[in-house]
């Protein structure tokens, strides 16, 4: 399987690639097309080569100087997806974290089942105001965003009702690592890990626990959240990561899966996330 962002590239290339037979069946030169859009010679071919990702207006000016503005909405759309497989952090959270937080809330909302696997960090929509702080604060200061840490706190305790409204079923793995891991002081743990013991009751969540000596049928992977079995976000250092093609979401519902076949459920997990309590003090 191709990387997500060499597929984003792929993507980048097939509008460029379209965008250029679109010129060439108009019978005009990049040279005129420039002339035509008002922007220099230069600029069509970094658009036709795929170096620079065009913008809807472009787009737009492309369509109409080769005589067929209809096609402009359906390439604006291709470009769109194309530019949202691979997103580096950097760009999503310019303007600060509180906006990405709210950007979230449509897609939470209109998902039923969600599967989740997170191996480094408490989920966000099982994450109290306190763990949240301390987390955002570390990825804002970090990657040097907008200090708007308390709004984004407040956004995604506002996303988190997601789990008490509606008709949503979450299937979520943590690896153990995730409960020992302290973001925060230990009363902030502490609380977190409280909450946690919490959620678990409600019927809507199943939440497995790995355990660190359990046998593995799959190494701990990057953090991942499926959405209704056709979408899943990814999560890395530097990018977010979207993946849509049915058999990248095949396989990850495939290490879900597999990694779900050694969590521990039920009494198991609360006893492992009780030891992650007393190991606190």
């Amino acid at each position: 399987m191709s990387s997500p962002s060499s597929k984003a590239q792929e993507a980048r290339e097939a509008v460029a690639g379209r965008l250029r037979e679109i010129r060439l069946d108009a019978g005009i030169t990049a040279r005129e097309l420039a002339a035509r859009a008002g922007w220099s010679e230069s600029k069509s071919s970094r658009i036709e080569h795929a170096k620079t990702p065009p913008s809807d207006a472009d787009i737009g000016a492309w369509c109409t100087a080769c005589g067929v503005p209809e096609q402009a909405a359906d390439l604006i759309a291709a470009n769109r997806q194309a530019d949202s497989m691979y997103v580096q952090w950097k760009r999503l959270q310019r303007t600060g974290l509180k906006r990405l937080q709210e950007s979230g809330v449509p897609l939470y909302e209109q998902t039923q089942q969600f599967h989740v696997y997170c191996s480094n960090v408490v989920p966000g929509f099982f994450q109290t105001p306190d763990y949240a702080t301390a987390l955002l604060t570390s990825i804002a200061r970090f990657r040097e965003t907008p200090d708007d840490v308390s709004g984004a706190v407040t956004a995604r305790m506002n996303r988190s009702q997601v789990i008490h409204e509606g008709d949503h079923r979450f299937a979520v793995l943590v690896e153990e690592s995730v409960l020992r891991y302290r973001i925060g002081s230990a009363e902030v743990m502490a609380t977190q890990l409280g909450h946690l013991l919490s959620v678990m009751g409600l019927p809507s969540i199943s939440l497995g626990v790995i355990p660190f000596t359990a046998p593995r049928a799959a190494w701990p992977l990057e953090t991942f959240t499926i959405f209704d079995r056709k979408r899943v976000h990814v999560e890395t250092l530097s990018a977010a990561i979207k993946e849509t093609e049915p058999s990248d979401v095949a396989l990850y519902l495939k290490a879900f899966e597999n990694l779900k076949e050694v969590a521990a459920y039920g009494t198991e997990a609360r006893a492992l996330i009780a030891a992650a309590f007393d190991a606190l003090y």
